[in-house]
C-alpha cells in the first residue's frame, strides 16, 4: 500500500465549515465516479445518489438535521440504499447498509483527494428526506453528504484506538 493512501485517509476529516465557493460539476462527477467504482456484494451495487445543489431544494432537506452548519454546503448528496437491488444472506442479513457505507466511503476518499471537505451525517430524519424527495418505498436515505470546500477553522483530531486493540490474530 502507498503511503500516499494512508497520508489521504489520515488527513481526511468530517468538516463541519464550509467556505461559500460552489464546487466544480467536474469534481462532483469524479467523486461519483469513485463511488460507482465501489465494490458490493455480487455486484450489485445497491445505491443510488440524489445531488442537490438547488438551494431551495438543499433546504428542503437540511431541515431533516438539527444542525444549522449543514447548509453551508454547496452541494448536499443523499446516498440511498436500493433495497430491491441489495443481496440478502442466507439468514436474511441485507447488505445494502454495507454496500452503500462502501461506496460513500470511496466518495469521501475522492473529495479529499481533490480538496473538498464533506461528513457523514447519519442522524436525520429519514421519512422526511423521503417525502422531501418522495422516494419509492424500496430506496432508503442512508447518509447524508454534505460537499464542498472546506471553510475556516480548526482541523479536528481523529482519536482512533490502537491497532492492539481492535485486532485478534487467529482467534477472537
Amino acid at each position: 500500500m502507498s503511503s500516499s493512501f494512508l497520508e489521504l485517509v489520515a488527513r481526511r476529516h468530517s468538516v463541519r465549515t464550509f467556505s461559500p465557493k460552489p464546487v466544480e460539476r467536474e469534481k462532483i462527477l469524479k467523486v461519483l465516479e469513485a463511488a460507482r467504482l465501489a465494490p458490493s456484494a455480487v455486484n450489485y451495487q445497491p445505491w443510488h445518489f440524489i445531488v442537490a445543489t438547488d438551494d431551495a431544494l438543499r433546504a428542503e432537506l437540511c431541515g431533516a438535521y438539527r444542525g444549522e452548519w449543514l447548509q453551508a454546503a454547496s452541494v448536499l448528496i443523499v446516498a440511498c440504499g436500493d433495497h430491491q437491488k441489495s443481496w440478502k444472506r442466507r439468514d436474511g442479513k441485507d447488505h445494502c447498509d454495507v454496500d452503500v457505507a462502501i461506496a460513500v466511503d470511496h466518495l469521501i476518499l475522492a473529495a479529499a483527494e481533490l480538496g473538498l471537505g464533506t461528513c457523514w451525517v447519519c442522524a436525520f430524519d429519514a421519512q422526511r428526506v423521503r417525502e422531501v424527495l418522495d422516494l419509492p418505498e424500496h430506496l432508503e436515505p442512508i447518509v447524508l453528504i454534505p460537499l464542498g470546500y472546506p471553510g475556516e477553522g480548526p482541523v479536528p483530531q481523529k482519536k482512533r484506538q490502537a491497532l492492539e486493540e481492535m485486532v485478534t490474530w487467529n482467534r477472537g
